[in-house]
């Protein structure tokens, strides 16, 4: 995942989901899990990175082991 994209991502839940535009996000740090953000929060963050990549995310995809931290959005 480039540098460019895990930036957009942390920018985006800080900002938007947590509300504190300062906080640093690492990018293998766990989302969900860690309670960083919530089910409702999934729905916006997939909204997001739909709308901001172009890509499809499937309703089946919307669950906390695809979201445990957004490096695995991106194939290694």
């Amino acid at each position: 995942m480039t540098d460019a994209i895990t930036s957009e991502i942390e920018k985006y839940i800080a900002t938007q989901i947590l509300k504190q535009p300062n906080r640093k996000i690492a990018a293998d740090e766990p989302l969900i899990s860690s309670g960083l953000i919530d089910s409702f929060s999934l729905m916006d963050l997939a909204l997001f990175v739909e709308d901001t990549f172009g890509v499809r995310i499937e309703d089946t995809e919307l669950n906390a082991n695809t979201f445990r931290h957004f490096t695995v959005f991106w194939p290694r």
